[in-house]
């Protein structure tokens, strides 16, 4: 072999050192045999397009330095091929090749060291290092670091593992996306409108995809039902996936969201690429109101990105771009109006089904539908436990049939007991304190003592008094909420106004009551009724009576607390309204003081008034829906009231509350006075109507009556409290003389009568 004497270039410099590095780096990382391949050109702008520090350093310095490198490459280039065209005589081919050294034997063995502490400190024989006796470890051949075990979170060869990045989960377990069983459409009730939709939505596309292909028909995506709480949402989708049979995926929208910025974005993604796999594919959505809400009032950026990629992906889901099998959509919500305005719009969420309270009907399906499986007569009165159910959801009456089925085990309990008295001879009483073992013990163990056995001295099915005793015990969600109660006031309550009460009736009584009747003549639209006249003539006690005569909700709204400052607010709040009667149907809305809400709209009215009036008029009688909402307000100033409220469709039935007359005034104090009446003597009973009729009552109103009354009641209190010590107490009870205290000092609180005997002439 001729060695070269051509002189070398050097590296002198830490630049040119630090780009020849780089260089090497290049050459390796593009898979150049050659570094003569590498230009000057290609260095250069790889530099200035680089993060190194380089690229800030002044140009002629950095063009020198490249081209001193470049020179020491070309220089090492040809080192190497005269290495190769040299002489090799003399070398036998048969020697082999001696072995080459591991020059990187000591990291590894103090790796090797680090992952197995326990190895061995002795040197072995011909260790190249075992005469250095300052290292305290034992340097082992390459063959052992590789045969012996290693730390968890290190490889073979004592290299540290990997490491998991954090939004990482691991291996993603294979989940099971078959429709729930035990689950069938007959389990529901009164549902047949949503079924039916569902069928047209979802059944359709699932079925016959080809068909909407050859039509060029795009199906829906989405289909979102909305309702109050635990009108059977979720149980409706679960029911349907079920019945259809396809691949379903469920979710809970909070299981979308995740605390690292885009893991949310990402899980969405993956749940419509796992359907668009499965397809054709249902994936239900439950509470879709938590991360899909309107983007304006959107407090963070993650939650806009999370409506946007959930708008993205469903724009993902048509015919074309799935293969031809559908993948469809069903979200529910609770709040439909707090989501965002663009996922309901046609290609995402194209149908939306409202889930109301049911009404009767409905009610009488569902009993019938948990009830399928007890053993109830045929004659079972369904229809009667609908109309004493209004406001109950699906919920409320699965609750109703588990309390009734309960009343049936208490009667099992009070068998058991008689039971456990036989057995230890003696009366078991729970209150009691016994000195021997206590009551509740025996009882006990007689249960565990006769375990399994049936008593055959009892009926413990379910009966329809069992169902009576329930209701009262279930209390409706609406109810929970505060939305609406059904007062405690009955007719028996009020005296006399028989007129008011007969119209009341017609109006909207006997339109809860018997609605097929109304039906059958072509009356379905709910009537609105005006009670108007003097102030304490018990038009919110009519209102009351009303509402609990027909069985039916009834939520009580002052007109002034309608009103808010802030714009917009009250119109707000009269939609509110409307919408917690719509989920609480049948339900009567009654709104006292009247003319404080919907005055006369003229110049001088406000234009923030004049919003809540229109609202108002619009809820009434507009494209809202009114079904089984029936308005009955209440004034003491019919002239102030807009007319347009008082057209027929809103409050077209106007009801004038007079005074009362000399007899009317004496069924008012009877009904004031009903709680004693039944034990009162002859005298009492004509001392209160004689006191009625008396012309020193006249221009009294109801409620002047209950203030007499009250009156009258602490002056017999009074005189009882005066009688002289010793004197034996005569029986408490109002006579003559507490009338006459009481006629003292009540006055009629009606001034200007005339008032209104003009506007009833007017024909207000």
């Amino acid at each position: 072999m001729v060695p070269r004497t051509t002189q070398r270039p050097s590296l002198s410099q830490a630049l040119d050192k630090e780009i020849y590095q780089i260089v090497r780096k290049l050459a390796d990382d593009q898979q150049y045999a050659s570094t003569n391949k590498l230009t000057f050109s290609t260095i250069y702008d790889w530099i200035k397009h680089s993060n190194s520090s380089l690229k800030r350093r002044p140009k002629k310095l950095l063009e020198s330095s490249i081209e001193r490198v470049l020179d020491v490459l070309k220089s090492e280039e040809l080192d190497d091929a005269d290495s190769l065209e040299g002489d090799f005589e003399g070398i036998d081919e048969s020697v082999p090749p001696p072995p080459v050294k591991d020059h990187n034997i000591m990291n590894r063995s103090i790796v090797k060291m680090w992952a197995n502490p326990t190895a061995a400190t002795t040197p072995r024989e011909n260790s190249p290092i075992e005469s250095t006796p300052a290292l305290p470890i034992h340097i082992m051949p390459n063959s052992d670091i590789m045969d012996s075990p290693a730390k968890a979170h290190r490889n073979a060869t004592g290299e540290p593992k990997p490491k998991r990045r954090k939004g990482d989960r691991g291996p993603v377990k294979e989940l099971d996306r078959t429709p729930l069983t035990g689950v069938s459409l007959e389990d529901l009730g009164g549902v047949d409108d949503v079924i039916m939709a569902l069928n047209e939505a979802v059944a359709m596309p699932m079925c016959y995809p080809n068909l909407y292909l050859q039509a060029h028909v795009d199906p829906p995506r989405g289909v979102l039902l909305h309702g109050p709480p635990g009108c059977g949402k979720t149980m409706i989708a679960n029911a349907f996936a079920a019945e259809i049979g396809v691949s379903y995926i469920p979710l809970s929208a909070p299981s979308l969201v995740a605390g690292m910025s885009g893991e949310s974005e990402k899980k969405i993604r993956e749940v419509f690429d796992e359907a668009k796999k499965l397809a054709p594919c249902l994936v239900f959505i439950d509470e879709i109101d938590v991360i899909m809400g309107k983007r304006e009032s959107a407090q963070r950026e993650m939650e806009k990105r999370i409506v946007a990629q959930m708008l993205t992906c469903m724009d993902d889901m048509a015919l074309e771009k799935t293969g031809g099998k559908p993948v469809i959509i069903i979200a529910a919500t609770n709040r439909p109006d707090s989501l965002d305005p663009a996922l309901r719009r046609a290609g995402r969420f194209n149908k939306e089904i409202n889930l109301g309270v049911p009404n009767e009907q409905a009610r009488e399906k569902i009993f019938r539908a948990l009830t399928k499986k007890l053993a109830l007569p045929e004659d079972f009165g369904y229809r009667a436990l609908a109309k004493l159910t209004p406001g109950f959801v699906g919920a409320d009456l699965n609750d109703v049939v588990s309390v009734a089925s309960t009343e049936a085990m208490q009667r099992m309990m009070a068998i058991i007991k008689q039971r456990a008295e036989s057995e230890n001879g003696m009366d078991i009483d729970i209150e009691a304190t016994p000195s021997a073992t206590p009551p509740a013990i025996l009882i006990t163990r007689s249960l565990v003592a006769h375990a399994g056995e049936n008593p055959s001295d009892g009926d413990f099915n379910v009966t329809y008094q069992d169902f009576l005793t329930a209701i009262p015990k279930v209390q409706p969600s609406a109810k929970r909420e505060g939305f609406a109660t059904i007062p405690d006031t009955t007719w028996a309550h009020i005296g006399a106004m028989h007129k008011a009460r007969k119209q009341l009736q017609m109006a909207i009584v006997e339109p809860i009551k018997n609605p097929e009747s109304f039906a059958r003549l072509g009356v379905t639209a709910p009537a609105g009724v005006l009670l108007w006249g003097p102030p304490g003539c018990g038009k919110t006690l009519l209102a009351k009576a009303v509402a609990n005569e027909s069985k039916a909700n009834f939520i009580s709204i002052k007109g002034p607390e309608l009103l808010n400052k802030y714009v917009g607010e009250s119109e707000r709040a009269v939609r509110q309204v409307f919408e917690r009667a719509r989920s609480s149907v049948p339900c009567i809305l009654f709104f006292d003081e009247l003319d404080a809400l919907v005055p006369k709209r003229d110049d001088s009215l406000s234009e923030a008034s004049s919003k809540v009036v229109n609202t108002l008029l619009t809820e009434l009688d507009g494209m809202s829906n009114r079904t089984g909402i029936y308005v009955i307000a209440a004034t003491n100033r019919p002239d102030a009231i807009d007319p347009a409220m008082l057209r027929p469709g809103r409050l077209g039935t106007s009801v004038f509350i007079n005074l009362p007359t000399p007899d009317d005034r004496v069924e008012i104090l009877k009904a004031l006075y009903r709680k004693v009446l039944p034990r009162a003597t002859s005298d009492e009973v004509d001392d209160l109507e004689g006191f009625a009729r008396d012309v020193r009552c006249t221009g009294y109103s109801g409620a002047d009556l209950g203030s007499l009354h009250h009156a009258a009641a602490m002056a017999a209190l009074e005189r009882q409290m005066a009688r002289p010590a010793g004197q034996p107490a005569d029986e408490l009870r109002i006579v003559r003389d507490d009338w006459e205290v009481a006629l003292s000092t009540v006055k009629a609180s009606v001034k200007d009568v005339r008032k209104y005997q003009r506007l009833q002439e007017r024909g207000m």
